[in-house]
């Protein structure tokens, strides 16, 4: 007989899903009602730059995750049952650095592009993201892993840093 917190954590929305729904809301709301973008003075400067930067280093996250949960033989799907605690490599550091760099991508993209509403809809999608994934997954993880993913839980934060 199984249990549902350990045979999967998500079924839908899944996360991707969110974020590419965030990505196509903030197009559709910059053509509809365009939030003003600095195109000159001190900030608009380095705004662009700085959007760049932020969606390598998100990009990053993900790439890195992802090869890392590959080495591990983790399961990468977020309606698929975990088969790894994996603590490594950018894990280290984030409990859940796929969803952090893709919040990451959505604000360099916003300001790289000069479409903030995806710096909006960035943070609706972490937040949706938080309610309806990492909540599911961080039982599911607990009632798989238990004490190790407590302790992992104890050093790593949610979402960038160490306790």
């Amino acid at each position: 007989m199984s249990d549902a917190a350990t045979d999967r954590p998500n079924r839908i929305p899944w996360p991707p899903l969110l974020y590419g729904g965030a990505i196509l809301i903030a197009m559709g709301l910059q053509r509809l009602l365009p939030l003003p973008y600095p195109a000159d003075g001190a900030l608009a400067g380095w705004l662009g730059p700085l959007g760049w930067a932020l969606l390598v280093v998100g990009a990053g996250f993900d790439l890195s995750a992802m090869a890392t949960m590959a080495r591990a033989r983790a399961n990468i799907l977020p309606h698929r049952a975990a088969t790894a605690l994996v603590e490594s490599g950018p894990f280290a550091i984030s409990r859940n650095p796929i969803y952090f760099g893709n919040t990451l991508m959505m604000v360099g993209a916003g300001l790289g592009f000069g479409n903030l509403w995806l710096i909006v809809t960035g943070f609706v999608a972490a937040a949706l993201v938080l309610k309806l994934a990492i909540a599911r997954e961080e039982r599911h993880l607990e009632a798989l892993f238990g004490p190790a993913w407590l302790a992992y839980r104890g050093r790593v934060r949610r979402w960038i840093g160490r306790h």
